[in-house]
């Protein structure tokens, strides 16, 4: 496994900040409806984003400071990585409760609406951008494990997945928005993806465990799925 040099490792950096800086918006936009409406979903969608945002920060903050003390001993540099997996691990168990959520008052509370274009077309650029930054992260593993990298890609890779659900739930409503099967597809959408974020969260704070049980120099040789 080859050592990065310093343009390299920089550039890790800077993906994190690109995505730390795309999301930051995020809890403003979706906490102000959630405030004035209190609708159950759309505080569901502030504290999944604002967990998010949080693990991005955190991140890229450890990493940046790990990139700076290269010669630190290795109980150290293990300590604020498995800190940094833990706020990832954290976003994850949020959003997944915060998707389950949805998805049950989805099968009680539900207005058809068609008129969604705007929305899917904001929802299929997220799909986008999320897969482009797992799709970045996959490869920065590939060319050297890090253990928070690893935690971004997760991350990301559960994003692309709740986006590709909303873009699914979205497209069954503008096609077809009052036919019984799409308040289903919307509702069970959000549960798959629920369980699928829940499972990785666990899966995540399993292997973070693991880790802490690794030798350091073990570490960028783990079977990492």
């Amino acid at each position: 496994m080859k050592t990065l040099n310093e343009c390299q490792s920089s550039d890790r950096e800077k993906v994190m900040l690109m995505s730390l800086l795309l999301s930051a918006p995020g809890p403003i936009v979706t906490g102000i409806p959630a405030i004035l409406s209190h609708s159950a979903t759309q505080i569901a969608d502030f504290l999944r984003r604002t967990s998010e945002l949080v693990a991005l920060f955190v991140s890229w903050w450890i990493y940046r400071k790990l990139k700076h003390i290269e010669n630190s001993d290795d109980t150290y540099r293990i300590h604020l990585e498995r800190i940094a997996n833990l706020t990832v691990f954290g976003a994850m168990m949020c959003s997944g409760m915060s998707m389950f959520i949805v998805g049950v008052s989805r099968f009680f509370i539900y207005r058809a609406n068609g008129n969604v274009v705007l929305g899917l077309i904001i929802a299929i650029l997220g799909v986008l951008t999320n897969l482009w930054f797992w799709w970045r992260y996959r490869n920065m593993i590939r060319e050297k494990y890090n253990s928070v990298i690893a935690g971004q890609e997760k991350l990301y890779r559960a994003k692309a997945c709740i986006d590709i659900c909303v873009v699914s739930a979205l497209i069954s409503v503008a096609v077809a928005p009052n036919h019984p099967l799409t308040q289903f597809i919307d509702a069970l959408g959000c549960i798959i993806v629920a369980f699928y974020l829940l499972y990785n969260g666990v899966d995540m704070l399993r292997k973070n465990k693991d880790d802490v049980n690794n030798k350091p120099e073990n570490l960028c040789e783990m079977d990492y799925r």
